[in-house]
């Protein structure tokens, strides 16, 4: 039953976070995890593609 129960909440949990990141997607997002939301202007973000501003 234990088994169960662990089982189920692993679940809820992916889910809730695959509806996140289909909703970011949804609303145009592109960088989901940046905190910066891919509007930092410096070169040190790791997450956000700065290669094509220097071309």
């Amino acid at each position: 039953m234990t088994d169960l129960i662990i089982i189920a909440v692993v679940v809820v949990i992916v889910g809730l976070a695959g509806f996140y990141v289909y909703r970011a997607k949804k609303s145009g997002k592109k960088c989901i995890g940046c905190p910066e939301g891919c509007s930092c202007s410096s070169k040190g973000c790791s997450c956000c593609n700065h290669d094509e501003e220097n071309k």
